[in-house]
């Protein structure tokens, strides 16, 4: 089976969102998911301003061009950094001590000086406009049983807020994941089989669980970057089950070869099904 994927030039490389166990990143609040009512909501719409490069970002105004409302759910463990109404406080120390025994243990090499930037978040996600982000770590690997696989950064950053729903043109968020400390983990595309692939998620997790994160469903989001020769790479999020990562990737080598053989070729985000086939979500 390994020669196949060669044969076919199977390259693929995952992207990890783990949420640390810790208080929120920015602020005091607590990382706590709420099912009870909120407090109050607010309503904002996307304005978007001209950023570093003297320029209004393009993907931003178009999104302005949809006239979209956002409802934002508000409880007692949010506060007015949440809300974009207060300064971020000092960073989390605790969750960079966690993120720091993480990249040791991925071999990683730790910057000697990083600094928070921002990521322009366009869908309403969150309240600022934009997600905060530290990089932390670079160059580190895993070992496999078919060889290495790099580690190409570890960053820092915060949670987005939850989506609730859409209707008539109003989406709705919960603010009681927005800030949750979250370590991003990708490698590079060193990946050369669907064996592989699992094999590194399945070690990278268990390095994860050897230190303070939170455990259970929508604590970690995990996807997965693939190309085969002749295609373009393709994104499938929602790639953490183990119980599909194979028949996942078998499925999308299948869908990546009807491709190059229609010429229909394009970078896709995808997701993953439980049957093993993936959605189109948009183009990449």
């Amino acid at each position: 089976m390994k020669q196949e994927y060669e044969k076919l030039g199977l390259k693929a490389g995952l992207e990890i969102h783990q949420q640390l166990n810790t208080r929120k990143l920015f602020c005091e609040c607590p990382s706590i998911l709420r099912t009870d009512k909120p407090e109050y909501t607010i309503k904002r719409k996307l304005n978007p301003v001209i950023g570093e490069t003297g320029e209004i970002d393009i993907a931003a105004e178009y999104e302005k061009s949809k006239d979209q409302t956002f409802l934002y759910q508000v409880f007692s463990t949010n506060c007015l950094v949440e809300l974009d109404e207060e300064p971020p406080h000092e960073i989390n120390s605790e969750a960079l001590k966690i993120i720091l025994q993480i990249a040791h243990l991925l071999n990683c090499k730790i910057f000697p000086v990083t600094q928070v930037m921002r990521k322009t978040v366009i869908d309403g996600s969150n309240t600022s406009g934009f997600q905060r982000t530290l990089m932390i770590a670079h160059d580190g690997f895993i070992e496999t049983s078919e060889g290495n696989v790099g580690i190409e950064s570890i960053a820092l950053e915060e949670d987005s807020a939850r989506k609730i729903g859409s209707e008539n043109n109003i989406t709705t968020y919960s603010l009681d994941r927005l800030g949750i400390p979250l370590v991003e983990i990708t490698t590079k595309p060193d990946l050369k089989t669907a064996e592989q692939i699992k094999e590194a998620a399945l070690k990278i997790g268990e390095i994860l669980r050897a230190c303070n994160v939170k455990r259970g469903i929508g604590t970690i989001r995990q996807d997965v970057n693939i190309s085969i020769k002749g295609s373009n790479r393709v994104e499938i999020k929602g790639f953490q089950d183990p119980k599909m990562m194979i028949k996942t990737i078998d499925e999308e080598i299948k869908r990546q070869q009807e491709c190059i053989k229609n010429k229909s070729c394009k970078g896709e985000v995808r997701r993953a099904l439980p049957n093993g086939k993936t959605e189109f979500l948009r183009p990449m």
